[in-house]
Parts: C-alpha cells; sequence; structure tokens
C-alpha cells in the first residue's frame, strides 16, 4: 500500500508541476481538441472552391492528412477501425487532390482509389456531412435526405406538435444551410476541382434507401405547412428569408456559426447559395474564424471543430483543486477569473424549451457566447466552487450557474446537454445516419451522473429533495441489464458507468445500493490484465460493450475514479488499475491518442489532448485523499 501511495503522490507532483506551466497568462489551458482528418479536408475543398490565399495551412493540412493514411489506402476514426472509414478516406483524397499537393496518378492516391472502390464508391457513403460537401461542390446530387425536407419547415411556430426547434441545437445549425443549398440545388466548382465520377459505377443517388418512418416525419411537417397562410411563392420567399436570417443570429463575433467548424463551412456555401459575393466581409469573417480554428502539435496542424478552451480549463482547474491546490492559489485564481468572463449572459435557444430562467451558464469553446450546456457548466461551478465561498463576484457567478443547471432537468428527471425537452421521437426517423444522436439531446445517463456528481459533492444536495429524486431514479430505470450505463459524450460505456456511479454516491446512494453493486462488478469484470482499462470506438455504433484489448490512460481513470467512489479501502483490483494508470501516463503510443472523446456514432470521436492530465490526476487525486491518511 505504501509504494503504491508514494507513487501517486509522485505522479500527482509530476503532474501539478507541468500543468502550472502551461497555463497561460489569461488563466487558460490550450490543448487540441483533436477530430481525425474531417475538418481538415472541408477545409482544403472549401478554400480551393473559394480560391482563399493560405498556401502554407493548406499545405500543412495536406500533408497531415497524407500522413494519417494506412498502408491499406484507407483513412480511420480509431485504431482498431480494421475495416478502415469509407466517408473519411473519401474526404482525405478528395482534399488530397483539391489542395494540388497530391496527384491522381501518385501512388498514395491510387492506394486510396482502390480501396474506395472496393467499399463499393462513393454511393456506400453514409456520413451525411460527406454527402453535404460533394453535392455543394458538384460531385453529386443532393440526397434526397436532405432535399425532400421543405424550407418552409422553418416557418411552423414553436407550439405546433412538430417544429423545427424540436431538433436538436447542433442539428439545426447543420440542417438550416444544407436545405437552404438543397433547395436551390446549390453546388460550385473551383477552378481545379477533382473529378470523383470514377469512384462509382452507378449514379450515386440510383435507389436511395429512405428509412421506415420518414415519410411519417414528412407527412408531420406537411400537416402543419398546410395551416400556413399565403402563396407558396410568397411563403417560399418567407422561409428563405428565415433560413439566412437563422444563420446569420447564430453567427458569434470571431465569425463562425455557433463556434462549430463544421457548421461554419456549411453556412459558407449557404451564403454563396443565397447570392452573397466570395469576398462579402461575413465569408471574410467566417473564413478568418475558421483558419484561428488551428491546432500545432507534434510538428503538424490540424483544424479543430470546436476548440475545448472553456472545457479543459474548467476540468483542469478543477482537477488541480482536487490534488491539494488552494483555490486562492494564482493558478486557481487566474482559472477561475479566465471562467467568469466566459460566463454566458444572453438568452439564446436554449430558453426556447426553458423560458424564464435568467442565463448563467458556459459554453465548450473560448468564442461561444450562445450554446451553452450542461456538462460545461457543472464543470466550471466545480472550478469556482472553492472560491465561491470568499469571492462575492463568484458566488454570484455560481448562483446563477447552479439556478441554470437546476432548470435545465427534463420532464424525465435526467439531463440533457444543451436543450430542455428535446426527445421527439419522430425526429429520430429522419434519414441520416446516426440520427438517432445527431437529431434530438435526450437525457443521458453521462450527462445525469455528472450534474448528480456536482449537486451532491459541490451544493451539498442529495436525495432527500424530490427532484434529485427524480435524477436518481432516470439514472437507475437506464442501468444496462449488464450492469453498465451508455455514455453519449465519451467512449463510452465506461464513460457512462463511470459519470453514474459518482453521481449516485455523491446524493447519497449507498455502496449497498443494488443498481451500484450491479454497475461496480461490470467494471470489475471487464478489467484488462494489466490492470488498465480499455473500451473501443466501435461501441457507439454496436450500442453494446467492445474491449478494445489494450488500456487507455482516461479510461483507466474513469474506471478507477468510479471504484474510488464506492469503496471505502482500497481493493487489489483498484491498486492494480493505480500503478498501470501511472505506467499508461509515461507511454507514448496509440494507446495514448486513441479517441476516448465521442460525438457521432461512426462518423465523430476527439481525441482530447487533454484527457491523459485531467482524468489521470482526478483519479489519483481521489484516491490519495480518501486513501491516504489511513495509511500513513
Amino acid at each position: 500500500m505504501g509504494d503504491v501511495l508514494r507513487a501517486v503522490d509522485e505522479e500527482i507532483t509530476r503532474l501539478t508541476k507541468a500543468l502550472i506551466q502551461q497555463q497561460r497568462e489569461d488563466g487558460s489551458w490550450h490543448f487540441c481538441f483533436e477530430n481525425g482528418t474531417v475538418i481538415d479536408a472541408y477545409v482544403i475543398i472549401l478554400f480551393r472552391v473559394l480560391g482563399v490565399e493560405n498556401e502554407a495551412l493548406i499545405r500543412q493540412l495536406h500533408d497531415r492528412i497524407l500522413a494519417e493514411q494506412q498502408p491499406e489506402g484507407c483513412w480511420k476514426w480509431f485504431f482498431d477501425e480494421a475495416e478502415g472509414n469509407l466517408s473519411a478516406s473519401v474526404e482525405a483524397y478528395y482534399a488530397l487532390l483539391y489542395s494540388g499537393y497530391s496527384q491522381a496518378a501518385d501512388e498514395p492516391m491510387q492506394r486510396a482509389k482502390r480501396y474506395i472502390l472496393s467499399q463499393g464508391g462513393l454511393g456506400m457513403v453514409t456520413n451525411l456531412l460527406t454527402k453535404a460537401i460533394l453535392a455543394a461542390t458538384g460531385q453529386r446530387k443532393w440526397p434526397k435526405s436532405i432535399s425532400l425536407i421543405p424550407l418552409e419547415f422553418l416557418l411552423l411556430p414553436a407550439d405546433f406538435p412538430m417544429n423545427f426547434f424540436d431538433f436538436s441545437g447542433y442539428s439545426r445549425v447543420h440542417l438550416t444551410p444544407m436545405l437552404i443549398m438543397a433547395d436551390k440545388r446549390f453546388s460550385i466548382k473551383g477552378a481545379h476541382a477533382p473529378d470523383l465520377s470514377d469512384l462509382t459505377s452507378r449514379p450515386v443517388d440510383e435507389d436511395e434507401q429512405l428509412p421506415r418512418g420518414y415519410q411519417d416525419m414528412l407527412d408531420g411537417i406537411q400537416a402543419g405547412l398546410n395551416r400556413l397562410i399565403g402563396t407558396p411563392h410568397k411563403i417560399h420567399k418567407a422561409a428563405t428569408a428565415k433560413a439566412e436570417q437563422f444563420m446569420l443570429e447564430r453567427t458569434e463575433a470571431d465569425g463562425t456559426l455557433y463556434s462549430y467548424a463544421s457548421s461554419t463551412i456549411l453556412m459558407i456555401f449557404a451564403l454563396l447559395a443565397l447570392g452573397y459575393d466570395q469576398q462579402h466581409p461575413l465569408i471574410t469573417r467566417a473564413i478568418q474564424g475558421l483558419t484561428a480554428m488551428q491546432c500545432r502539435s507534434d510538428g503538424t496542424t490540424t483544424i479543430q471543430n470546436s476548440p475545448s478552451t472553456v472545457w479543459d480549463t474548467a476540468l483542469l482547474a478543477y482537477a488541480l483543486q482536487e490534488s491539494g491546490m488552494a483555490a486562492d492559489h494564482p493558478t486557481a485564481r487566474r482559472a477561475a477569473s479566465y471562467l467568469l468572463s466566459r460566463q454566458q449572459h444572453k438568452t439564446a435557444d436554449w430558453s426556447l424549451h426553458n423560458p424564464d430562467t435568467p442565463p448563467g451558464g458556459w459554453g465548450f469553446s473560448e468564442t461561444n457566447t450562445l450554446h451553452p450546456d450542461v456538462d460545461d457548466t457543472t464543470a466550471a461551478l466545480r472550478a469556482i466552487a472553492g472560491l465561491s465561498h470568499t469571492d462575492p463576484a463568484c458566488l454570484a457567478s455560481w448562483n446563477r450557474g447552479l439556478n441554470w443547471v437546476i432548470s435545465m432537468q427534463n420532464n424525465d428527471g435526467g439531463w440533457p446537454a444543451f436543450e430542455k425537452n428535446t426527445n421527439h421521437e419522430m425526429l429520430t426517423w429522419l434519414a441520416i445516419d446516426g440520427a438517432k444522436s445527431a437529431a434530438i439531446d435526450p437525457s443521458e445517463a453521462d450527462l445525469t451522473g455528472r450534474t448528480l456528481e456536482y449537486l451532491g459533492n459541490f451544493a451539498g444536495l442529495d436525495t432527500r429533495l424530490e427532484w434529485i429524486q427524480r435524477g436518481t431514479r432516470w439514472l437507475l430505470q437506464h442501468q444496462e441489464k449488464d450492469g453498465s450505463w451508455y455514455g453519449r459524450w465519451g467512449v463510452c460505456y465506461i464513460y457512462g458507468t463511470w459519470a453514474a456511479l459518482t453521481g449516485l454516491a455523491a446524493v447519497g446512494l449507498p455502496a449497498s445500493d443494488a443498481g451500484i453493486q450491479k454497475g461496480t462488478r461490470w467494471l470489475l469484470t471487464i478489467q484488462n490484465p494489466d490492470g488498465g482499462w480499455g473500451e473501443s470506438c466501435h461501441s457507439d455504433r454496436l450500442q453494446r460493450y467492445l474491449p478494445l484489448g489494450n488500456s487507455t490512460p482516461s479510461q483507466t481513470a474513469w474506471a478507477l475514479d468510479a471504484l474510488i467512489a464506492v469503496h471505502t479501502q482500497p481493493t487489489s483490483a483498484v491498486n492494480a488499475g493505480i500503478r498501470r494508470l501511472i505506467a499508461l501516463l509515461h507511454e507514448d503510443n496509440w494507446k495514448s491518442t486513441y479517441p476516448t472523446g465521442a460525438g457521432l456514432p461512426g462518423h465523430f470521436y476527439t481525441h482530447y489532448h487533454s484527457y491523459r492530465y485531467i482524468w489521470p490526476l482526478l483519479a489519483l487525486s481521489h484516491y490519495q485523499r480518501k486513501y491516504g491518511d489511513k495509511h500513513n
């Protein structure tokens, strides 16, 4: 036991020193939010279409994409995606050719072409964003899944049984520009656009299959449209204006749409479809915003879809304080000051389903002022908790944030990510691969568990409150038969189970509770022989746990943190996990960079460069705090 504690102490000291040195002057931390090669590819295509003169960046992105190609010719989202990823490979191939730095006759491009054709070619691409980029740049027709949705849908009032604001905020800011372009059958090609027609043996829109229920969704939309008053021409004109205004009203000061690179790229194409000049200030500013999203790491450059500065800063400040740093330490104070400056004070889309609640949440990115979420808000509140006891400004900020989090509880008892009560089942019938994850924003185990953990450990609330009881009931009712919970924003069942167990323990459920016992047993059954934990990104697609066969730092830390939360004494399994976690932090291989952040099943995963610090530091600190004094 003593040797484990000594190793824990040493590792905490090493991690805290490294983090203090990496903090910026404004109190923030900047770590890369790495999303495969998808955004890099889109930016190359966009820049070439528009003739943007930033050759250095285009070359850097080209070189990074090319370096990520696998020997089989494909591109992957994650290490064990053995069959490769067709959508990612098409995007990469297209961008490399469009850049002009790779030619179709080059051996890597020949390998890529053979892989794409072996998977069925462009017609087998399932990712809607890939289809949209191909359609916007003249490589295919607009998919029926988008073109059949009338733009007039945006005109339906919020009190209609089905309306545009039933979609999640993420869906709305991506769907709107796509609907504009599909409505106008828009496409644009650059001067040296590649021709991808040899990547398919038949037209890509031939026999496009729409899912069961899709027509029911369209019928529901049409029922609402039949109640609109005016001539079809005037209604369509109003819908076009509404869609344009929708985008403009949600453009951040840096020019990006909702602070996402993906939706910003679609918005730029949509503005062109609406007749905007390529040199229009809105487009120029959006290009600048995209360019500013680049991150340089290990000699390569990538474009982040949404830089994670607020999220990372909040979690790192919290983790450092859990490791023993005082709340008034200069590092913690600078972080708190930064976070207070990023608290949101605007009444935005979230208020449509949650009216009469004052703003007070935090968003994910530094430039995000319109799109707060529950997870970032509780992370920021944990970080400023210590100072809120002595600093009046901090206390006022804390109270606004706490009130906002409580108000975001769904009617079913759980918590969503961004918007309350947006769980319209019919919208999951949208013909978009992964629509269940993208189209709606329901209660999730990770969000609910993390919120309960904050409310219990930092706000001092427990199951004596009826609404806390409802949250715990929701979690227990959504536990899988094997004892795990599904996590939406991390990979995946380990993430959800960690969030649920720490949340339930924080609000007062005893370790003897049947749900906690079942979840704990599940974590122990999936522990690797080396003492760590690791789960494949395939889990979210299969909707069941799939072992990675290796241990990763963040997943090992999540499992350990959950076990520490429910065990009064360190067990042999926990000690083995701690030893493996420390060893992992001194390794540098694919397990260190395996993506454990989830975005869209099968199509979007994130390697958070901050996660090798945040979650290990938390697990080690909680081990030290809970078990250290008993064994000194």
